[in-house]
């Protein structure tokens, strides 16, 4: 059997993959993957995901920049999730230009922002526009 036939992809033929960093454990980020994201980033060392909003393939760091260097793929008791243990080069998993998607802590009835944006978001994707 072909460990891609092991995993129990959704209706929609994705699973959610949460990227973790390698060293300290943190959640940086979670996005989908579909069959040939999730064989490609075992072929490749890096992270690409399947843009839903695109519709199409998403090569971490190709706008960004901040690619993310795959260390060892995970997969949990049901089959349904994927954890990708990297390393986020640049330091920055978010689009916001944070390291982290997850920024926001529930306090007193409303999201509160307690992580600083590492840097400007135009910035960063202005910088690797392709021509």
């Amino acid at each position: 059997m072909n460990w891609l036939d092991e995993i129990n992809w959704n209706a929609d033929g994705l699973v959610p993959a949460i990227a973790q960093d390698h060293k300290t454990g943190r959640v940086l980020m979670m996005a989908w993957m579909n069959r040939e994201a999730l064989q490609l980033t075992a072929q490749e060392s890096r992270a690409i995901y399947w843009s839903r909003s695109r519709g199409k393939l998403w090569r971490k760091g190709e706008e960004s920049g901040h690619v993310q260097q795959l260390h060892e793929l995970r997969l949990d008791c049901d089959a349904d999730v994927i954890i990708l243990m990297v390393e986020q080069i640049g330091g920055i998993a978010c689009h916001t230009g944070r390291e982290s998607c997850f920024y926001r802590v529930f306090e007193n009835g409303a999201w509160k922002v307690v992580e600083p944006v590492l840097k400007d978001p135009h910035a960063m994707y202005a910088e690797h526009k392709h021509e």
